[in-house]
């Protein structure tokens, strides 16, 4: 044989010692010619190919990776340099190194890298495992609806670990929600009545036990309700892996493979368990979230002021400005108690509780609860005052309260009040000609003392004439061009006396408007404002598109 590029030809007096140190090389050495024929083959190679012979067709003896990396670098240009190939051989992975000779031989050196194949597939998958589960978890963990959680994990499952997927919520009676999603597919979700007994694993499953091996699951046993629409071909493997949650199980994960696919090995049951326990955290903590945004959406409704509009022919208005723009609700309220007929008085209330936030809050709540069951001795003020101070002064809060009780009735097209201040700022008359006027209330705090004292004062609204009611938020709002003004008294009867004629619900909101331009981006305190007009026009009988009457108000 004539000399290859990179291997010296055989010496003439080589002799045996050569031909013995060729047999016994410890790589499968293949010698093939520019056909495809093989010139000389090695011991190691004869033991790995058995029947492959000097002479034989390359194609013949080897895996066609092998055969077409030969005619690969047979057809290259002469002299260009050929990189290694790989693939299987008799189960095993070898890398073949080629080096070709001056007379187009080329010789194959054929080194086993099986375990080296092995552990880098290996770190592969397990890196690729590494990104599902994160990407996992970044998206389940990225929502809190329900729906769509349960949708982001049956759609991933179906993607990364399985051909379809099936997530089951808990049932309700006999009743689950359910999500099927197959890779390629829409993604689907509908509830209805199954039996989760006819599917093996699965009752155990949803109660949070361990899951079964895949291998211990009959396919054929799997009902029809469970087979994702669009589903390709019989069910070859099945998965059923309980979701865990926080205390309680989240529901279960069904992952199928039709027979045309491989069977889920261990290591895939394994992965399957990972993605289910970021799954079900992400499930459990989405339906916390929508239980407390429920009970938290209950309980708001009690405490947020109502919206108010006009009473047996009186208009009334209000607005509401917590302390933070992303909290509800805070320590000023107010609200509207119609009497049951024209001919009855109907009680306004507006105060501010001392502090703010969700605290301030609960206490507004005791109070307009403690209010509203005093309404039928609301012609006497002093002594609604005074049991309302009884009944904060003997509870375990320690906060106490401002407020401003305002009596109004109807009659010959004016508006009579009568209005009683416990320790609160006195309320702005707004005249027909522009005059502002304070009106001359005053008492003392609820909730400090034992005992309560006030002063009520009557006024009468010509039509066109509003009455405001309004809490320190406004006057001690800070700001202006330094940032360290308060919008005092002086500012906020200077804006009313603009807003003579105006219906209440534009007085309100005049008031706020130049209160919040006046803060600007700085913090402010609660504000709340109550506006009662005579109006010019005939009267007005709706609250919330209701009649007016005892129950016409409605807290939204």
């Amino acid at each position: 044989m004539t000399a290859s590029r990179g291997i010296p030809a055989r010496p003439p007096d080589a002799g045996p010692q050569a031909d013995a140190t060729w047999a016994e090389a410890p790589y499968p050495v293949l010698v093939v010619d520019r056909h495809s024929a093989l010139v000389r083959i090695n011991r190691a190679a004869r033991g790995l190919l058995p029947g492959a012979a000097d002479g034989a067709r390359l194609p013949e003896q080897v895996p066609s990776w092998l055969a077409d990396a030969h005619r690969r670098v047979t057809s290259a240009a002469h002299g260009t340099a050929a990189g290694p190939s790989a693939g299987e051989i008799n189960g095993r992975h070898f890398q073949a190194h080629p080096t070709v000779g001056d007379d187009g031989d080329v010789v194959w050196w054929l080194v086993d890298n099986t375990d080296r194949h092995l552990a880098e597939t290996a770190l592969s998958e397990t890196r690729i495992r590494s990104e599902v589960l994160s990407k996992a978890s970044s998206a389940l963990l990225s929502t809190l609806n329900v729906p769509r959680c349960m949708e982001v994990a049956a759609s991933m499952a179906a993607d990364h670990l399985a051909e379809a997927a099936v997530l089951v919520a808990p049932p309700q009676g006999r009743r689950c929600a359910l999500t099927f999603a197959h890779r390629g597919g829409p993604v689907s979700q509908t509830t209805r009545k199954v039996d989760v007994t006819g599917v093996p694993g699965l009752a155990e499953a949803l109660q949070g036990f361990p899951p079964v091996p895949a291998r211990w699951i009959d396919p054929a046993a799997i009902p029809d309700w469970l087979i994702p629409e669009g589903f390709a071909g019989p069910v070859g493997s099945v998965i059923v892996t309980p979701l865990p949650g926080h205390g309680v199980p989240a529901g279960a994960l069904i992952l199928l493979r039709s027979s045309t696919e491989q069977a889920f090995t261990e290591g895939e049951e394994v992965f399957a368990r990972l993605f289910a326990a970021r799954a079900g955290a992400a499930l459990s903590a989405a339906r916390l979230y929508t239980e407390q945004a429920a009970i938290t959406t209950t309980l708001m409704r009690e405490l947020l002021p109502p919206t108010l509009t006009g009473v047996h022919g009186v208009e009334y208005a209000g607005s509401y400005r917590a302390s933070n723009d992303h909290e509800r609700v805070g320590g000023d309220f107010y609200d509207v108690h119609p009497g049951a007929d024209p001919s009855q008085e109907t009680l306004v209330v507006l105060g501010d509780v001392a502090g703010k936030g969700l605290d301030a809050a609960v206490l507004t709540g005791k109070i307009r609860n403690t209010l509203h069951a005093l309404l039928p001795l609301a012609d006497d003020h002093g002594r609604v005052l005074t049991l309302l101070n009884g009944a904060l002064h003997t509870s375990h809060h320690t906060r106490f309260a401002t407020l401003v009780l305002a009596s109004v009735r109807r009659r010959a097209g004016r508006a009579h009040l009568r209005l009683t201040s416990a320790g609160h700022l006195p309320p702005l008359v707004v005249r027909a000609d522009g005059t502002v006027e304070e009106i001359s209330t005053r008492g003392t705090l609820v909730g400090a003392l034992p005992s309560v004292e006030a002063h009520t004062a009557h006024t009468v609204l010509a039509p066109g004439e509003t009455c405001l009611l309004y809490t320190d938020g406004i006057t001690e709002a800070r700001g202006g061009p330094l940032g360290d003004a308060f919008f005092g008294e002086r500012r906020l009867k200077r804006a009313l006396a603009e807003c003579v004629g105006m219906p209440a619900e534009a007085v309100v909101e005049r008031v706020q408007m130049l209160a919040a331009q006046w803060i600007g981006a700085g913090r402010h305190d609660d504000m709340a404002t109550v506006a009662i007009s005579a109006p010019r026009s005939g009267p007005l009988t709706i609250v919330n598109g209701h009649g007016g009457g005892p129950d016409s108000r409605r807290n939204t």
